[in-house]
Formats: structure tokens, C-alpha cells, sequence
């Protein structure tokens, strides 16, 4: 990673989702059986908390990302999705546009002066001015949207499936597909993304996996998980009781000063960690 060594050390989709709470438990059980069976033969990484800030509760938090000083930040719900800039240190928004009402806003990326940004259902894409939010243009995916990143040179997303697809940032039409595999297995429910260089130029795709608090960290070429985050001590430091929904979800890497942002659906904070490997 880039010096990364420094930070080591609507309604409609939460009815769906809790329509399906039964089995993605069951999912989030069956991934923390298998990384508990699996720890010794690779990387687990737990997270030790930097520092903390201000997040709105009110939030349910679908993308993240960090550029300039600031935290860009989309939310899901039909009718309450939005995209906002947060001023960091006090979790202040200050900035805001909304998504139409009748979708459910996903995943968010930079792409030179714009941020691009994903729906869950509706197969429909936005551009937004990175300056003034205002939207530029539209376009169309088939399928779900869930999260979103960018190497440099492509758009990453993810759709829920074990499959991650590359998107041409100019374009945005698909150009490729990675399938993730967990131990030799596809990894389904891949939520939001960050993607982080490395110093010899290559990157890895940190993602969520939806209903557990825990990160994957996926080799960019290959897509199998090398390390295997976990997120519960988090849990803890909430002080707040949280949904079956209100899990982690949102990456945000600062790479000019090596620092790791993450938070969640609903949180009241947004921790900066650093990773410790577990021995």
C-alpha cells in the first residue's frame, strides 16, 4: 500500500432486506464460522480506533469517499437518498443535493470534476458536478447497484454478487468482470468499495460484505480475498442499539496523509482506524 503500514498500527430495499434477514444472518454466521476455521491459514486484521467523529444517525450510509479535506457521502432510501459533503472533524453537512424520489441511491465515486453515482434497482446511473452537485447527465447499467470506486483509470462496482464489474469512467459502459473468491469460493453480498494503491503501483479493493461487520481486502488482478478485516470492536463503541440493517458500510481512504475512515448504516460515529494483524 502506499505507506499503508502507517495506518496499520426506501423503504423498498429494507423491506426486501429484512425479508431475506433469516438467510443473510445465516450468511453473516456461515462467513464468521469459516474466518474463525480459516484465521491461522490467512491474514485477520483487527481494528484499533484512532479517533472518532460525529456522524448523522440519520444516515444510512450506501458510499464514502475522502478528497480535499472532506468526506462525500451518499445515503439510500427512497425519497431520503442524497448526496452530501461533510466537513470531517465535526460531522457537519455542507453540502447536500437528493437523488430522485423514486430511487434508492447507492454506491458514489470521484472522476476528475465529477462524482459518479449508483441506484440500487433502478438501473440508472448520475453524474454530479464534484463543485456544485448539480447533475450532468444519466445513464443505464442492468442489474443492481451497490458500491463503487475508482483505480485511476476505471470505475469499480459492485451489484451484490460475487462478481465486481469495471466500468469505463468515460463512457460508463461495462468493460470487464472479477469474480471475488473467499478460500476458492465466489464471496457474494460485496457492498461498498474503496480502492487503495499500492506502492509499486497496483491497488487492493477493500469491500464491505453486507450483514457483517467486517472488510475484505481483494487483490485487484486475481480477486481473492488476501486479509480479512474485523470490524465488531466498533460495535461497541456505539452506544446506540443498532438494526439488523444498520451494519458497517462505508470505506474512506485518505491518501495523501495514510489515514483509514469507516462508518455505518446509521451510525452516530465515523472511526478512523488503523489495522492490527492478529497473531
Amino acid at each position: 500500500m502506499r505507506d499503508l503500514g502507517n495506518a496499520w498500527g426506501g423503504q423498498g430495499r429494507i423491506r426486501r432486506r429484512r425479508g431475506r434477514s433469516l438467510f443473510a444472518a445465516l450468511f453473516a454466521t456461515a462467513f464468521l464460522s469459516t474466518l474463525a476455521a480459516t484465521a491461522s491459514a490467512q491474514p485477520v486484521y483487527d481494528v484499533e480506533v484512532v479517533a472518532e467523529y460525529p456522524h448523522d444517525p440519520g444516515a444510512y450510509t450506501q458510499g464514502l469517499f475522502f478528497a480535499d479535506g472532506f468526506l462525500y457521502e451518499s445515503t439510500g432510501i427512497n425519497g431520503r437518498s442524497s448526496l452530501r459533503k461533510v466537513k470531517l472533524e465535526t460531522g457537519e453537512v455542507v453540502q447536500r443535493t437528493e437523488f430522485p424520489v423514486d430511487v434508492f441511491g447507492e454506491g458514489i465515486a470521484p472522476w476528475k470534476d465529477t462524482i459518479i453515482g449508483l441506484t440500487w434497482i433502478a438501473e440508472t446511473g448520475f453524474v454530479f458536478d464534484l463543485k456544485t452537485f448539480a447533475q450532468k447527465r444519466s445513464f443505464a447499467y442492468r442489474g443492481e447497484g451497490w458500491g463503487l470506486t475508482s483505480d485511476g483509470s476505471r470505475l469499480i462496482m459492485s451489484d451484490g454478487t460475487a462478481e465486481l464489474r469495471f466500468l469505463d469512467p468515460e463512457t460508463l459502459r461495462e468493460i470487464g468482470r472479477l469474480q471475488v473468491t473467499h478460500k476458492g469460493r465466489p464471496l457474494t453480498n460485496l457492498n461498498e468499495l474503496e480502492w487503495i494503491e499500492g506502492t509499486d503501483g497496483t491497488g487492493e479493493i477493500f469491500a464491505n460484505v453486507w450483514l457483517t461487520d467486517m472488510i475484505v481486502r481483494i487483490d485487484e488482478k486475481s480477486g481473492a480475498v488476501i486479509g480479512v478485516i474485523d470490524a465488531r470492536l466498533l460495535r461497541a463503541r456505539l452506544g446506540a442499539a443498532m438494526g439488523i440493517d444498520d451494519v458497517l458500510n462505508g470505506i474512506a481512504w485518505d491518501a495523501k496523509s495514510n489515514r483509514l475512515f469507516v462508518t455505518g448504516k446509521h451510525w452516530p460515529k465515523l472511526f478512523e482506524v488503523r489495522l492490527r494483524e492478529r497473531r
